[in-house]
C-alpha cells in the first residue's frame, strides 16, 4: 500500500497540475481576448477622432464661406431695395395705363358713334 500512495499521490499531483495548468490557459486566453477588444476599441476611438476633427476643419470651412456669403449679400441689399422700387413704379404704370387704355376705348366708341350717327 505504501506503493500505491506515491502513486495517487503523483496522479492526484498530475491531475492538478493540468487542472492548474488548464485553468491558467484558460484565464490567459480570456485576458488576450479582452485586450484583442480593448485593441479593437481603441483603434475604432483614434479613427472616430480622426473623423470628428476633419468634421471640425469642414464645419470651420462652413462658417467662413457663410460669413462671406453674408457680407456678399449685404451689398445686393440697395440693389433689392431698388427692385422693389422699380417693380412698385411698374405697378403704378399699370394701372395708369390701364385707367388710359379705357379712356381710350371710351373716346373710340365716342368717335364711331359720331360716324355712324352725325349730329344734325
Amino acid at each position: 500500500m505504501a506503493d500505491k500512495e506515491p502513486e495517487v499521490q503523483d496522479d492526484l499531483a498530475e491531475s492538478l497540475n493540468d487542472l492548474f495548468t488548464s485553468l491558467s490557459s484558460m484565464v490567459k486566453s480570456e485576458l488576450q481576448g479582452t485586450n484583442n477588444v480593448l485593441e479593437l476599441l481603441e483603434k475604432m476611438n483614434l479613427r472616430v477622432a480622426q473623423e470628428y476633427k476633419g468634421f471640425g476643419d469642414v464645419a470651420s470651412g462652413l462658417r467662413v464661406f457663410v460669413e462671406q456669403l453674408k457680407n456678399k449679400s449685404g451689398n445686393f441689399d440697395e440693389y433689392v431695395q431698388q427692385i422693389d422700387a422699380i417693380e412698385q413704379q411698374v405697378t403704378e404704370f399699370e394701372a395708369v395705363i390701364s385707367v388710359l387704355d379705357r379712356y381710350v376705348s371710351l373716346l373710340e366708341s365716342k368717335v364711331q358713334s359720331v360716324y355712324q350717327h352725325p349730329p344734325p
